[in-house]
């Protein structure tokens, strides 16, 4: 009975305010309103111009309603922006002061919070530019394949283009050009690790989440600290998990860089030995077409 209600006035009391969240943070309605009404005017206007063109009224009226348009476009970018950025913080605060609600210190003003806090922010930075190269390198990868097998499919039916009798004479290049923009593509897939790339940036951004729901649940050794009675060893705990996560991400952070390096070290070996094999070659032909031919 004494826990709960230690806990009862911690939760309505001794809990923050809750900030403004995104769903509030929306450009107000009536200037809403007059963005898509100006939207409106500037293509109705517009249409009315290309029958009427001799109207400087029209034109005027065009011109307004798109600086208008254009303006609260710009403002609702940054409202949205903005209400992005308070969501965020409102999240690792929350985060931050989800697993101190066990501690029996009151959550206002405890130095623990901000810290936290930091800690989880510099963790969903790492997870958000791994989930860009993440994007970014699978999109690259699908659409250069996609790029070499259209291209190379289209290769074998431009062969008939210089069968035919045309006037136009970038027709007859077409077989040229085409297969030498697929063989650059294909170069260009199998020079850069984008699928190796995309797949480690995957499974760092797997292992860095579920180290950040494991500090917040505080549901490993790690970082659990409130299992004792004393307060301050509670604090001590709490500072230690917190120096715990640090490291954590960061391991994980450095052997991705490790593992980028290693595949890129492959990837040079590779290029080298491509290129020692092919001297080996050439030389071997150059040798062999010195020697006499005897009768």
């Amino acid at each position: 009975m004494t826990h709960i209600e230690l806990n009862g006035p911690m939760e309505t009391k001794d809990t923050p305010p809750k900030t403004t969240s995104s769903l509030s943070q929306k450009m107000p309605l009536p200037l809403k309103i007059i963005e898509y009404l100006s939207l409106a005017i500037f293509i109705g206007f517009g249409i009315i111009t290309q029958v009427i063109p001799d109207n400087p009224k029209f034109m005027i009226i065009v011109a307004i309603s798109l600086a208008t348009f254009v303006f609260l476009l710009f403002v609702d970018i940054q409202i949205s922006q903005n209400g992005r950025q308070m969501a965020y913080e409102d999240e690792m605060q929350k985060k931050a002061e989800l697993y101190l609600i066990n501690s029996n210190k009151k959550i206002i003003n405890n130095p623990i919070v901000p810290v936290r806090q930091k800690a989880l922010k510099y963790a969903a930075d790492l997870i958000e530019d791994y989930k860009k190269t993440r994007t970014i390198s699978r999109n690259l990868y699908y659409g250069l394949q996609i790029g070499t097998i259209i291209l190379s499919g289209v290769t074998p039916i431009l062969v008939l283009v210089d069968k035919i009798q045309a006037s136009d004479t970038w027709l007859k290049w077409l077989p040229v050009i085409f297969p030498a923009v697929a063989s650059i593509v294909a170069s260009i897939v199998t020079s850069f690790p984008f699928q190796e790339n995309w797949i480690s940036a995957n499974t760092t951004v797997e292992l860095l989440e579920a180290e950040q729901e494991k500090f917040v649940l505080g549901i490993t050794p790690l970082y659990r600290c409130y299992d004792s009675i004393n307060e301050k060893e509670q604090e001590k705990k709490a500072k230690k998990s917190i120096e715990n996560f640090i490291t954590q991400v960061n391991n994980i952070h450095l052997k991705q860089i490790q593992e980028t390096g290693s595949i890129l070290n492959t990837e040079d070996k590779r290029e080298q030995f491509s290129e020692e094999a092919k001297a080996v070659a050439a030389s071997d032909n150059t040798e062999q077409s010195s020697l006499p031919i005897s009768a």
